[in-house]
């Protein structure tokens, strides 16, 4: 979900010129470019944004015309497969570095590593360092720009845990002292979290309380999970501990937004996109609530997830002028406005540094979320996680809940189940 807050004062009228790749950009006298975006960065605020970002760019490429397109992520997808197929791709478009590796393996995303080393160092040093790298599976082979991207936060409600004798001045630092409050929460009649055996995003938040990126992913080289069992263990049994705690209700679900909005729920784990939605509850109903980094098992480590929507170029006739056109709308100059217009934190560093962008404290909450965050999927690129994967992290961690397996037996469980999965 990627919900646009309401564009505050004028947007900046400034140009920016990036550096063309190789020996410069070939005629492109009546070119049309298409470019696919998500469907709400095609509406309101965010498309007014967009279309000055176009308007800049054939500014400067007179006889240049670009077609923005909003879809929504699995009509993305779909149709980024099937243009592939068809030799009817768009020529610039964004997806999530989840599906980063099947886009490649239909040769829908063309191979930029050549045009990015071409760059100035001044522009290839904006980006955050492992964004880049995620784009990055091999020495020579790059397909993506970082965009948008987020870390897990842990949103409070006070007033939930105000009446539950929770000191909201003390914010958690560690998984025991967030369980604790947890259990007052629950003592005084009200729901401490959603379930967070429900989807695999918050099986993933949970996880990096406890591990990290050296046990997490997959080891595609022998087909194996590099899920670690002890690490699992210990994450099987908090979620065995939060059963009595939860709402029932997933991370995902409207009923989870709508139980915190009204003080029935102390704690919401997940990305800073519910936060407008927060905000104007705020505003209209006196919700009171802040969101902070999710507690580890110790004090200096911290858990849940970061991810990025990407840019990708497809490898048709118009690359060096698509390629062109996706440096300038990830240049910090644009990140840098399109940060401050979602409150969003974004993969182009320079930006997220700049002081009007770094004012906004969600942006600068993120910043140091993604610093913890593991993964959602690693390592992208390399294969395509296939759903038996995703479905049976989720399976096994809702069973051993339920009670159908101890901590220990259901990691065993989990681990012998992923492994055959990549097997097959």
């Amino acid at each position: 979900m990627r919900i646009i807050s309401k564009l505050q004062g004028g947007i900046a009228g400034l140009l920016a010129s990036v550096a063309l790749a190789g020996a410069g950009a070939a005629s492109a006298e009546g070119v049309t470019l298409e470019y696919w975006v998500y469907s709400d960065f095609a509406a309101g605020d965010a498309l007014a944004l967009q279309q000055q970002f176009i308007a800049e760019f054939v500014a400067k490429h007179p006889g240049v015309k670009i077609n923005i397109t909003g879809k929504g992520d699995d009509d993305l997808t779909a149709g980024e497969i099937a243009g592939a197929a068809s030799n009817t791709l768009p020529d610039v478009f964004m997806n999530g570095l989840n599906v980063g590796a099947q886009l490649a393996s239909v040769g829908a995303l063309s191979n930029i590593y050549d045009k990015w080393m071409a760059m100035p160092e001044s522009f290839r040093a904006q980006f955050n360092a492992d964004a880049i790298k995620s784009c990055t599976p091999k020495p020579d082979k790059m397909y993506c720009l970082p965009y948008t991207g987020f870390g897990s936060l842990l949103f409070r409600n006070l007033t939930v845990l105000q009446k539950a004798g929770v000191d909201t001045s003390k914010v958690p630092a560690t998984w025991t002292e967030w369980f604790e409050q947890m259990k007052k929460v629950k003592a005084a009649g009200l729901y401490a979290m959603p379930d967070t055996t429900m989807v695999f995003n918050s099986v993933a938040e949970i996880y990096g309380t406890t591990g990290d990126a050296s046990n997490w992913g997959i080891d595609w080289a022998t087909h194996k999970t590099r899920i670690d069992p002890t690490v699992m263990t210990k994450v099987l049994q908090k979620f065995i501990d939060m059963v009595p705690l939860n709402s029932g209700t997933s991370r995902n679900d409207q009923a989870t937004k709508d139980l915190f909005i009204a003080n029935q729920l102390a704690f919401h784990v997940v990305g800073p996109w519910v936060d407008p939605t927060y905000k104007q509850a705020a505003e209209k109903n006196g919700l009171k609530y802040d969101f902070q980094l999710v507690p580890g098992d110790t004090p200096d480590k911290h858990g849940g997830i970061k991810s990025y929507e990407i840019v990708g170029v497809s490898p048709g006739p118009h690359r060096d002028l698509a390629w062109e056109f996706a440096t300038y709308i990830t240049a910090k100059e644009q990140m840098g406005r399109w940060a401050t217009l979602l409150a969003r934190y974004n993969g182009n560093a320079a930006a997220m540094a700049d002081p009007k962008v770094a004012s906004q404290l969600l942006i600068t909450k993120s910043v140091e979320a993604v610093k913890y965050a593991v993964d959602v999927q690693p390592p992208y690129f390399v294969g395509t996680v296939p759903s038996c994967y995703l479905a049976t992290v989720v399976d096994i961690a809702a069973a051993t809940a339920d009670g159908k397996y101890t901590a220990a037996a259901g990691a065993k469980e989990m681990i012998s189940q992923l492994n055959t999965c990549l097997a097959e």
